[in-house]
């Protein structure tokens, strides 16, 4: 636990206290304390939790990321005791909004907690969206229009699922993928999703699935829009009235057998 043992001692050096007032804080000897900045004994749970306490730093940055790259007040602390992650700024002091490209969407499964690899994505700032955390998603396919692919969807990092909207669309980041959808409801297994484009069905993302969840703030449309094709407006007015016309039906059958 080498990493871990730096990080003791950033931390300590940071408050600029001795190792017997932490030991006193944590309840242990100084002996004890020392062993663990220099690295040659590990900290049961419960200790661990009162390092974590004592220096507001969650433990899965004590064990996993070396926190001397990364000041302290730069980092955005998540639920649950996940890892924290940079909040990169501009020189007027705005908050950088990183942008998940197209290419890199499955490194993002595979990166998101690692605040490394965050640093290395691409910004861009903009004014407007204050107050929170961003970040651009790319959009994928015809599900949700008039967004395509060309489009990134900016979201607002949602700290609790129970802020969730009904109505409202999020991304969705699970160990699936990204999707960008309209959030339905929730339930104990899971939040029912949908698209707005009617041919694709509503589903069900599992709650245990889920890594991360973004508010819509606004997109950026990097492509120029078609013309409007009339044909997908009646091929979408059929369609729904094809729909109608098979629940009408159903409902006359389930009053026979009635």
């Amino acid at each position: 636990m080498s990493l871990f043992s730096d990080n003791l001692r950033f931390l300590r050096g940071r408050l600029e206290v001795s190792q017997q007032k932490v030991a006193d804080s944590l309840k242990i000897t100084r002996g004890r304390y020392v062993k663990y900045e220099d690295g040659s004994s590990e900290p049961p749970l419960e200790i661990l939790l009162r390092i974590s306490k004592y220096f507001h730093v969650s433990i899965d940055l004590l064990v996993s990321v070396d926190i001397r790259k990364y000041p302290i007040e730069n980092l955005m602390d998540l639920p649950d005791n996940r890892i924290l992650f940079p909040i990169k700024v501009d020189d007027t002091g705005e908050n950088k909004i990183e942008i998940v490209p197209q290419r890199a969407q499955m490194g993002y499964l595979a990166g998101y907690t690692d605040p490394e690899y965050i640093d290395s994505l691409q910004t861009l700032s903009l004014p407007f969206l204050r107050h929170g955390k961003y970040r651009a998603f790319p959009a994928d396919g015809d599900s949700m229009p008039p967004y395509t692919d060309g489009t990134y969807i900016v979201g607002r990092f949602v700290e609790n699922s129970e802020h969730l909207k009904p109505g409202k669309t999020y991304i969705f980041i699970s160990n699936s993928g990204i999707v960008y959808k309209r959030y339905a409801s929730q339930s104990e297994s899971g939040m029912q999703v949908s698209s707005d484009n009617v041919f694709y069905r509503p589903y069900e993302i599992a709650l245990e699935e889920i890594l991360e969840i973004w508010e819509y703030a606004c997109s950026i449309i990097t492509e120029e829009f078609q013309p409007y094709d009339t044909r997908k407006f009646h091929i979408h007015e059929m369609f729904l009235d094809l729909k109608q016309d098979i629940k009408n039906l159903d409902d006359k059958i389930a009053s026979c057998k009635n």
